[in-house]
């Protein structure tokens, strides 16, 4: 893999992606004349090639096409289907998993390092231990945040995993965890190779597995330059068969209008995130298909709930009522997004569409906050994302329209930023006082927004989800019986129960959820948008 040279830190944003705009053809010059070439403009540059550690939608994109998981979701769905295990058998009580592996599965190869072996269970029992035990050679590396891992309750969860054979592992829970299947589907729960964590360990470089990876996934990574360019090459023996296309290439490209002009001029075939206001020019080139469907996403404005004063039930409530939610959704998402009200989409099964969202009520919002002893209001901080999320297209927008409300009701908000990484850092560690983020499902679960984002777990982690640090036993006691319940019925009455007890804490503002738009040339044959608001390019062809 090619690191970025040491002179690119110090070039100027202009002079990078220039840098990548010549870089690009040149690369692309490099494969056969019929080889097929899919350019992806992708948003951003991952933070590494792990996913056990990565909490972004830009990361998880850089690492699908080198990985596969034990299970998977179907390309499109949210149905669990078999990955690396072919099948699996769940005990009577639904605390032991015992998955058979597929044989034969081959490793991608790295100039350094050509496995000897097929996967087997080994690997699968190496993922699971990076993660879960803190005496692995491998907890620490590249870094000990198993944010997803943690945020599910993994580590309390797991009682054992046990190889039985090279290719059967069985897993066993200390008790029954409905979503536990879905939940082994997510990005974290890719499989690295044992073999070359051992090899690389011995060598004194064990970063290198997360830096120059190697998986069993459709895709082998060819090149690396940060913010310019990833390449991929089809791995022609994937298990499931070789990928339609030949190279996959990542175009970094952060800025939505660039993308849409590198859209237009067949540069790249699929790009992300596209500004509301360029879609009506979009939907009317005639090169481009708009795929859209609802999202699996929500954004919101998390209060501190562990800080004065949104420790106090009553300000969060005056601030939900101090600003103007419909301004915002008619400004900013431009008919791309409908108002939120509750933690989780209305598309996710158990959605409570009987909770009333917070009325926007300057006067009253005075009266809560001089009850709770701020009749003067107070100053705080407003944290907003550097980037635009599949679930907030412009934050520092959003904050400037909040900042004006909140100021009617005497709170003087400081509108704070970071690089994204470090907001993200930032915001785990519970620096803020109100901040701004999101999330997309990754499961299609409740649980993955109820408990992932809301649980105590989540809160009481240093590199946690939940950023409000909202820890309320009452909410705790349900989502954590939902956890435990077969019956859909049942735990749909109990995840709507929680969005009860949340609308009454209110740790969030709720802003929006935003529809997921991906606009693709024409000539890109069977691409499907994720609900995960993921890209998988597996399966995807490209029309001469």
């Amino acid at each position: 893999m090619i690191q970025t040279p040491p002179f690119a830190s110090r070039l100027r944003p202009v002079q990078r992606a220039l840098l990548c705009a010549l870089a690009l053809p040149a690369l692309l010059a490099l494969s056969p004349v019929s080889a097929k070439t899919l350019v992806f403009c992708s948003e951003g540059s991952p933070e590494n090639f792990y996913p056990g550690v990565n909490t972004t939608g830009t990361s998880f994109d850089a690492n699908e096409p080198i990985y596969n998981r034990i299970v998977e979701f179907e390309r499109g769905g949210t149905k669990v289907v078999p990955g690396l295990a072919e099948k699996w058998d769940i005990s009577a009580d639904g605390k032991e998993y015992t998955f058979h592996l597929r044989k034969g599965v081959k490793w991608h190869n790295t100039r350094a390092f050509k496995p000897t072996r097929d996967f087997n269970a080994d690997d699968v029992l190496f993922m699971f231990e990076r993660q879960w035990k803190e005496d692995n050679a491998f907890f620490r590396v590249t870094s000990p945040n198993h944010s997803y891992f943690s945020d599910m309750g993994m580590p309390k969860l797991l009682t054992s995993v046990q190889k039985v054979d090279d290719y059967t592992v069985r897993i066993t829970l200390n008790k029954p965890e409905a979503p536990f299947l879905a939940n082994l589907a997510m990005p974290y729960a890719a499989v690295q190779s044992k073999e070359y964590a051992d090899a690389m360990l011995k060598a004194g470089t064990p970063e290198k597995i997360d830096q120059d990876p190697i998986g069993t996934g459709p895709f082998s990574l060819l090149q690396y330059q940060k913010d310019a360019v990833i390449r991929f090459k089809a791995f022609p023996q994937h298990w499931a068969g070789k990928a339609k296309i030949d190279d996959l290439v990542y175009s970094i490209t952060p800025d939505a209008s660039v993308r849409w002009a590198k859209l237009q001029k067949g540069e790249c075939h699929v790009m992300p995130y596209p500004n509301p206001a360029d879609l009506e020019a979009i939907r009317k080139d005639p090169n481009v298909q708009v795929l859209e469907q609802p999202g699996l996403n929500v954004g919101y404005l998390a209060y501190n709930t562990t800080k004065k004063p949104f420790d106090d039930v009553r300000v969060r409530k005056a601030i939900n009522m101090a600003i103007n939610k419909k301004a915002i959704v008619d400004g900013v998402y431009l008919g791309t997004g409908i108002a939120a009200k509750n933690p989780i989409p209305p598309s996710m099964w158990s959605y409570n569409d009987a909770i009333k969202d917070d009325e926007y009520n300057p006067d009253a919002a005075k009266k809560l906050l001089a009850a709770a002893g701020y009749p003067d209001g107070f100053a705080t901080d407003l944290w907003a994302m550097p980037v635009q999320r599949p679930y907030n297209p412009n934050a520092k927008r959003i904050a400037e329209l909040m900042q004006a409300d909140l100021v009617k009701v005497g709170v003087k908000a400081e509108i704070k930023s970071f690089e994204w990484g470090e907001y993200r850092k930032r915001m785990q560690a519970g620096e803020h006082q109100m901040g701004m983020l999101g999330w997309t499902g990754d499961n299609g679960d409740p649980d993955n927004f109820l408990y992932t984002l809301l649980g105590c777990a989540s809160a009481q982690s240093v590199s946690g989800s939940n950023i409000a640090k909202f820890c309320h036993q009452p909410y705790e006691d349900v989502v954590l019986k939902a956890k435990t319940v077969t019956s859909a019925a049942e735990r749909t009455k109990l995840y709507q129960q929680a969005q009860v007890i949340f609308k009454e804490q209110a740790p969030w503002f709720t802003i929006a959820h935003a529809v997921q738009i991906k606009p693709v040339r024409k000539n890109v044959v069977d691409f499907k948008n994720s609900p995960f608001g993921r890209h998988n390019f597996y399966g995807v062809d490209i029309k001469e």
